[in-house]
């Protein structure tokens, strides 16, 4: 094999094996119904579900982010926060976490979108989803909402997903979703969010 091709081969292979070891090690998380029959909790922080969101970087890749996500707790409220350094250098940009889903739950539920309870540093950020037709790293849908310095509730619905590469389904149902992730993405900045009950609906 020529040193050319080598070159080639060796960046995706890393990328790859790095994809599957985040997958095997990420539990399926179980959604729970709340109250209100039209939507679904996915993690309210009360249950021990955190141990089932990865926390990863682009390094996975041979990139040069770094961060850490945790628990925080303000007036009796838990809550997510994901912070670090995004960088672009070497094919880099992103930090995220992730949680695999239970598609068993999903099934026939027919949710129209995730709603979740943000606050940031007034930049912006992703939620990345992934189907049972994206298992290559860079396959996701994915879609951009902003965090300011106070909390609210963001609701996107999944028919304004965007996928990632041209050949994937242009839309998916609720019951195609394997992982959910919230992503400090695409540019070099520091990455500040907090994220509490995460639903869909």
């Amino acid at each position: 094999m020529n040193k050319k091709l080598l070159k080639i081969l060796l960046p995706v292979s890393v990328v790859i094996l790095g994809s599957i070891i985040i997958f095997i090690f990420i539990k399926p998380n179980s959604l729970s119904e709340n109250d209100n029959i039209n939507t679904m909790r996915i993690d309210d922080l009360n249950n021990e579900r955190s141990k089932e969101w990865v926390f990863f970087t682009d390094r996975v890749m041979g990139g040069r982010s770094s961060g850490s996500l945790s628990i925080k707790e303000e007036s009796g409220i838990k809550f997510y926060r994901m912070t670090g350094d995004v960088s672009t250098e070497n094919n880099g940009g992103f930090i995220q976490f992730r949680t695999n889903l239970n598609r068993n739950l999903l099934l026939d539920k027919n949710f129209e979108g995730i709603s979740l309870m943000v606050r940031g540093n007034n930049e912006n950020y992703n939620i990345h989803i992934r189907t049972g037709s994206t298992f290559l790293p860079w396959q996701y849908y994915s879609a951009t909402f902003f965090a300011d310095e106070n909390w609210a509730q963001i609701r996107i619905p999944f028919s304004t997903f965007e996928r990632s590469n041209f050949y994937q389904s242009k839309t998916f149902k609720d019951s195609d979703i394997r992982t959910l992730g919230i992503v400090a993405y695409g540019k070099d900045y520091f990455a500040d969010i907090d994220i509490g009950i995460i639903e869909f609906y």
